[in-house]
């Protein structure tokens, strides 16, 4: 977020975890143990195989991706961001963006950056490949059962900071059976601080990204939430909340089957993006 210093299963078990209506309403404690059978170094290079296996077909699907951005005075809105875009392919094959809603901004204090744009579009649906594994430091932090998902737990920060690029800093949550990620908590680093207050900040929250199993292989994201008080130097504390869902999953150019909620939901090649039935996301 960026203020300028002028301005004052899971697949069932998160349908049903999205039910109770709580993030963490079945999160259990962190396990300080070690991994059983096998190392945490070995956990990390499977994963990360998976993970690029994860973000190759990531690139062949379609989905809609629906960004909410508020600015809380208390409890109470006062200022809204709103885009809403389908991810398609073109005539030539490639993908592009096609909005569908994107009324104008009203939030208060802030204002969106590119940067922005990137932490909702590439640290939200974060993926830790086997390629990007040199880039960052990895801890292994322990155990922790998620609703009824066993998983190891990893601390994630940049190695270094290379001028230009852009990182994953924060915690990823990796299902102990398929080796895949399928939660993660984390932000877009590095930001732009300015502890006297003379230049423009760019401050980014920590978002807490969920997981659903598409096509019963692949883990994508399907909802992510960020609800934090941001604190700059000059306008001082601003509380914003965002909501991200992603939906209508579909691979290009094939017949496939998607579940949503535990049911399946069929669509042609060609034809439109299936809707999945509702479901409850948590609050």
């Amino acid at each position: 977020m960026f203020i300028k210093i002028f301005r004052p299963a899971f697949a069932a078990a998160l349908a049903a975890l999205f039910c109770l209506g709580s993030a963490f309403a079945q999160e259990g404690p962190l396990r300080k143990e070690d991994p059983k059978g096998v190392t945490a170094d070995q956990i990390i290079q499977q994963f990360a195989a998976k993970e690029k296996e994860f973000r190759a077909a990531w690139e062949k699907y379609v989905y809609r991706e629906d960004i909410k951005v508020e600015t809380l005075d208390g409890d109470t809105p006062n200022g809204e961001f709103r885009l809403v875009y389908d991810v398609v392919f073109n005539d030539q094959g490639k993908r592009q963006e096609s909005v569908v809603f994107a009324p104008a901004s009203t939030l208060q204090s802030i204002s969106m950056t590119q940067e922005d744009y990137d932490q909702m579009q590439n640290i939200v649906p974060f993926s830790l490949t086997s390629d990007d594994l040199p880039k960052y430091q990895i801890l292994y932090a322990g155990m922790q059962k998620e609703d009824e998902l066993e998983t190891y737990v990893f601390d994630v920060a940049p190695k270094q900071i290379v001028k230009g690029q852009r990182y994953f800093q924060g915690r990823i949550w990796v299902d102990s059976k398929d080796l895949q990620i399928v939660l993660t908590k984390g932000k877009l680093v590095p930001e732009t601080r300015d502890p006297k207050g003379k230049k423009d900040e760019n401050l980014f929250p920590d978002y807490t990204t969920y997981r659903e199993q598409i096509d019963g292989q692949y883990w994508f994201p399907t909802y992510s939430r960020a609800d934090q008080v941001l604190h700059f130097a000059r306008a001082g504390d601003v509380h914003m909340r965002s909501v991200i869902k992603f939906s209508n999953y579909r691979r290009f150019g094939s017949d496939v089957k998607i579940q949503y909620g535990g049911q399946e939901v069929q669509k042609s090649p060609g034809a439109p993006a299936a809707t999945p039935p509702q479901q409850k996301p948590p609050r």
